[in-house]
């Protein structure tokens, strides 16, 4: 396993410990990794409203931009819980798969997203999960 991909799962673990799901009981961790070696993590946030419950993803995303970070975007780990589900990988879902497209094509990036499971580690490009994205260039 590469340095970097050891690094975002590493941190993504870390980031998923923090999160506030008491209502699923299911953590999940992201982290992002720039052009320019910086790792930005998040984790899920569920309020009792579910529908403004924040995913990791985007947590990481909004962080990333807080900091003034505008592309850049190279890697993506996204990691659940090893003690919930099937074990299979866990994908970023449709509205992260978006707020994704947005950092990176301001970068002009196709960064490679590492889906974690508990065995198994899969590696897609976000154009491969988000085919046909709708971006910026679509309002010009």
């Amino acid at each position: 396993m590469s340095d970097i991909k050891e690094s975002l799962i590493e941190a993504a673990h870390a980031a998923a410990k923090e999160a506030y799901a008491p209502y699923s009981n299911y953590q999940v961790g992201a982290a992002l990794f720039f052009d320019d070696g910086a790792i930005i993590t998040g984790t899920n946030v569920e309020n009792a409203s579910y529908g403004l419950t924040l995913c990791a993803e985007t947590v990481a995303v909004a962080r990333a931009f807080g900091e003034g970070r505008r592309g850049g975007l190279t890697a993506v780990a996204v990691v659940g819980p090893k003690d919930k589900g099937d074990g299979a990988p866990i994908t970023p879902c449709g509205r992260c798969r978006q707020t994704l497209n947005e950092i990176a094509g301001l970068g002009g990036t196709d960064p490679v997203i590492y889906c974690v499971g508990n065995d198994e580690v899969r590696e897609v490009t976000l154009s491969k999960l988000l085919p046909h994205a709708f971006g910026p260039d679509h309002l010009a």
